[in-house]
């Protein structure tokens, strides 16, 4: 409970249908972006690929070309689900023993491992994974856009030339992550005063001040001209290593060339009349075919408890079970999730992360790019399911999806690190088992299972909550911009020949733009 905030406000966010494509991510300015890419007649995918690099440079804490990620694609022609693996991998070079746990219980990032020693696996360039993003945005064009690659990456480009404004929201943002930025000082060039004070703009327009990402603008234009392979095998591959190695990483020109993103097939199951395409393997996918293995199908919308119980079963084999050693049967955060339509149907559900915000806390400065500290997805003890080992792929916690139905189906995800699957989850249902609308199932409150306690929305009211109380230890939270108290999700969805789309209701700057709003 936050006693200090307003008991009157009301938040809302319009849905409303168009027959053109849209866009909805978590930044206005990338989703206009896409919606411009869909009216100069590209394809879900063309517009993916522009929508993925201008989240990269507006909200470069939370992905970016150094990180990695996954996106779920429906050929409407084809009436075919793909999946795309562009997730990150432990470098070939990382010596576990160069990450001791200290015996602390818990660490105090997002996941229940034990403390390594000076947060190597948390903070830093020893924290740093091979980045995925760039092939797999080109993977994706190649295999179903119809645009070209340096013309997709223009506004990216371009915005970050421009360089993000910084409002309150980011202000808000980059203030509480300023200690840590400050530790790198390449990092704190760009997004501190002095190396210390947090950047803020004033009260009027003229104020303003805006990010200096002329670094970013500068490889992004030569990833432009020289192609995605430029990335793992070219100039800036010897460049991002050099600059890793440097610092005290391990990532090497050798892991940037083996890299690969891979194009599978989605693991599919039913629920009721609907089909459910999610990412398999080292994701939360099968974690949320898990979830809805658990959960009873009835007559309608599944209670609070319910959810709870089909939650926490899937959240506790995930963490036992899964791992690079121990996949069984096909199981906040710094990430970004959009979604797009176009005029035909096709969809593309992506989520992109650097996984925790500012990622490793590190830039690489000859080449402008914040990098992941995909390490932390190791759990640090060895002999585990998911232990850390060099070469190795991390076990995502993204869940993007996309279903079909008999009117035509949407796509979903969330950013928000171990909550991602529990907002996937509860929206899925509201609009499957509920069949609620996609803007019921976007206001209605939520609960999340990841940690020790249930975190409820105040919003589900006395008797819901108590209900929940019975069977699980409960937290009442509200709803707000800041902070999150759970995942932030984005969805489009095919009506018949319609297209709608809606975004996370409380974060300011997530929105969805369509065709028709240019």
């Amino acid at each position: 409970m936050i006693p200090n905030l307003s008991t009157t406000q009301q938040i809302t966010k319009r849905v409303e249908p168009t027959t053109g494509g849209l866009v909805s991510s978590q930044h206005s300015r990338a989703s206009r972006i896409g919606a411009e890419v869909l009216e100069a007649g590209g394809n879900a995918m063309d517009a993916a690929v522009a929508v993925g690099f201008a989240l990269g440079v507006a909200e470069p804490w939370m992905s970016g070309p150094g990180g990695g990620g996954a996106m779920v694609v429906w050929n409407a022609a084809e009436r075919r689900a793909y999946a795309v693996n562009f997730g990150m991998r432990s470098p070939a070079g990382l010596d576990v023993a160069d990450y001791p746990v200290t015996g602390d219980a818990v660490a105090s990032d997002l996941f229940p491992w034990p403390v390594v020693k000076e947060d190597r696996n948390v903070l830093g360039a020893t924290a740093i994974a091979v980045p995925g993003m760039v092939a797999g945005m080109a993977t994706g064009l190649d295999r179903f856009g119809t645009m070209d690659w340096a013309d997709l990456l223009q506004p990216a480009i371009a915005l970050a030339h421009e360089g993000p404004v910084v409002d309150w929201y980011s202000s808000l943002l980059i203030g509480s992550s300023a200690q840590m930025i400050a530790r790198d000082a390449d990092l704190a060039a760009i997004f501190l005063d002095d190396g210390t004070w947090p950047k803020v703009s004033g009260w009027t327009e003229a104020a303003q001040q805006r990010l200096d990402m002329s670094g970013m603008a500068a490889t992004l234009d030569h990833l432009a001209r020289a192609g995605a392979q430029d990335f793992y095998s070219g100039d800036i591959a010897q460049a991002l290593a050099a600059d890793v190695q440097a610092k005290g990483g391990s990532l090497s020109r050798f892991d940037l060339a083996e890299y690969q993103a891979q194009v599978l097939e989605p693991l599919a199951f039913d629920r009721g009349a609907a089909r459910v395409h999610a990412m398999p393997g080292l994701t939360a996918g099968p974690t949320l075919a898990d979830y809805f293995a658990r959960l009873p199908m009835g007559s309608g919308m599944p209670d609070e408890v319910q959810i709870a119980m089909a939650l926490r079963g899937a959240y506790d084999h995930r963490l036992q079970h899964m791992g690079h050693d121990g996949e069984t049967h096909d199981s906040p955060g710094c990430t970004s999730h959009f979604s797009v339509v176009d005029r035909d149907g096709n969809m593309v559900s992506v989520t992109q992360t650097l996984l925790s915000i500012f990622g490793a806390r590190v830039l690489s400065p000859s080449t402008g790019l914040l990098m992941n500290n995909g390490i932390m997805w190791f759990d640090p003890e060895q002999g585990k399911p998911n232990s850390l080992a060099p070469g190795q792929p991390c076990l995502m916690n993204i869940c993007p999806i996309i279903v079909t139905t008999p009117n035509g189906g949407f796509a979903l995800g969330a950013s928000g690190g171990r909550k991602i699957l529990g907002a996937v989850a509860q929206v899925a249902t509201a609009m499957l088992d509920g069949e609620q609308s996609l803007a019921e199932a976007f206001h209605r409150p939520r609960i999340d299972c990841a940690g020790d306690m249930v975190i409820a929305d105040e919003a589900l009211g006395p008797e819901r909550i108590e209900a929940l109380r019975q069977h699980f230890p409960v937290t009442v939270q509200r709803n707000t911009a800041y902070p999150f108290a759970w995942a932030c999700p984005s969805a489009v969805q095919r009506w018949g020949n319609s297209n709608l789309g809606c975004t996370e209701v409380m974060n300011p700057w997530a929105d969805t733009i369509g065709q028709t709003d240019l």
